[in-house]
């Protein structure tokens, strides 16, 4: 049988799945939508081998629908037409039986590739899902978003792969008739990264390649049976979270070696040029801020760029930004300030505007004040007149607290200018 144990154990219905118990389970979001027989179209996001197109597969077999797939990484707008024609003919419009077209990968669909769906999940010709390892927010087109319900898969935990290598020795018609013990399961959980499909790939190939009988699975034969270091960058699992983080504090750090060597790290382990390019506009306003306000401008440029370029050319734009990042001056005063802001109007509750702030659209409310004596600042010196903006009940209260740094001091200086005491740090 040349069927891969991956796909041998690929579960057929929702209680053959192993965890997403918050999605499947008895009280799962999915779960209820399926009994009720009206699915919605769907955004299945989450890390590669956590069960996104077996569920789709489950969600069609159980609703009785016709099902129809496209991967996105050979679908050009024509396959998506011919499918989206022939779905139309396989079930009735505006029922509760709409075929169900799932795309795996969707979030490597061009722009116009996602238009080409928008129609048919409009008219209700298809029920959509779509699989993605990407932020849909970034990657799906915001009208195809807003018609699609988002449903986002975890990493598969220890326990959960744990009992998949069980079921699979216990069920597989295979690995059920060979005397197999699992002794040591760390290398194995650890070279999966969370994915299932690659946890099951990793042990099949340790058990066609085992000579011993019985076959006894230590962490050193699955090592040494998989020729991989343990050490090695996996983008999905513990290593992803670590070097990231790395990443980021040694940029903040303002260490450019430490910096370009996890990004070194990141690249040779073929991590998403577009999600390291977004954490370096998240760092440019956290981390560095007013201290240079170009930082978030080269950023978001960088971003847009890595997106047109890709690899391997993207390495030097990246490698071109983290420097600039990491030898910037530093300021989280703009984060703290937010996160001030946002305690002091939890505290706080929803305090009137005061009068003269309000907007006065009617002679009723210009009748009892609103608006009156509001002072227009370009009509004044320097076009500032001082007068009060924060409710009465918060008069005076210090938010913002400008970093100890050049460009922020210049800050500084003018609202000291400005306000006087009011604002003299």
């Amino acid at each position: 049988m040349n069927t891969p144990l991956a796909e041998r154990l690929r579960p057929k219905t929702l209680e053959d799945y192993i965890s997403q118990r918050h999605l499947v389970g008895p009280k799962g979001t999915l779960s209820q939508v399926i009994k009720q027989g009206i699915i919605p179209s769907i955004i299945l996001w989450g890390p590669p081998g956590t069960g996104k197109t077996t569920l789709a597969h489950i969600i069609a077999e159980t609703s009785k629908r016709p099902f129809f797939a496209l991967s996105a990484i050979n679908s050009g707008v024509k396959d998506i037409r011919d499918v989206i024609d022939k779905a139309k003919q396989s079930g009735g419009l505006f029922t509760t039986k709409n075929p169900i077209l799932f795309i795996d990968e969707i979030h490597r669909f061009s722009k116009s590739q996602q238009d080409s769906l928008l129609q048919a999940v409009e008219k209700g010709w298809v029920t959509l899902i779509g699989a993605t390892t990407e932020n849909p927010s970034f990657e799906v087109i915001s009208a195809l978003l807003s018609r699609c319900q988002v449903y986002i898969l975890e990493a598969f935990n220890k326990e959960d792969l744990e009992r998949i290598l069980n079921r699979a020795l216990s069920e597989d018609v295979i690995l059920s008739n060979k005397d197999i013990t699992l002794k040591d399961t760390k290398a194995l959980l650890r070279l999966s990264g969370g994915d299932a499909r690659k946890l099951l790939n990793v042990f099949e190939l340790v058990i066609n390649a085992a000579t011993e009988d019985p076959i006894i699975i230590t962490d050193e034969l699955v090592y040494d049976k998989v020729k991989h270091s343990p050490a090695k960058y996996d983008k999905t699992g513990e290593q992803h979270y670590d070097i990231i983080s790395a990443f980021i504090k040694s940029i903040r750090g303002s260490d450019p070696n430490a910096a370009l060597y996890y990004l070194a790290r990141m690249i040779e382990g073929g991590e998403d040029v577009k999600f390291i390019a977004r954490r370096l506009i998240i760092l440019a306003s956290e981390d560095i801020g007013n201290a240079n306000p170009t930082a978030l401008i080269m950023a978001n440029t960088t971003f847009q760029s890595v997106a047109v370029v890709g690899y391997p050319e993207s390495r030097i734009i990246l490698s071109q930004t983290v420097i600039y990042l990491a030898c910037s001056a530093k300021s989280n005063s703009a984060y703290m300030a937010i996160n001030e802001a946002q305690k002091l109007v939890r505290e706080t509750g929803d305090l009137q505007v005061p009068l003269h702030l309000r907007n006065a659209p009617t002679k009723l409310m210009k009748d009892i004040g609103y608006g009156k004596n509001y002072g227009y600042a370009h009509n004044y010196a320097n076009n500032f007149v001082s007068q009060e903006f924060l409710p009465d009940s918060i008069t005076d209260t210090k938010i913002y607290n400008p970093g100890n740094n050049q460009r922020e001091k210049a800050l500084q200086d003018f609202l000291k200018n400005r306000w006087q005491d009011k604002y003299g740090y």
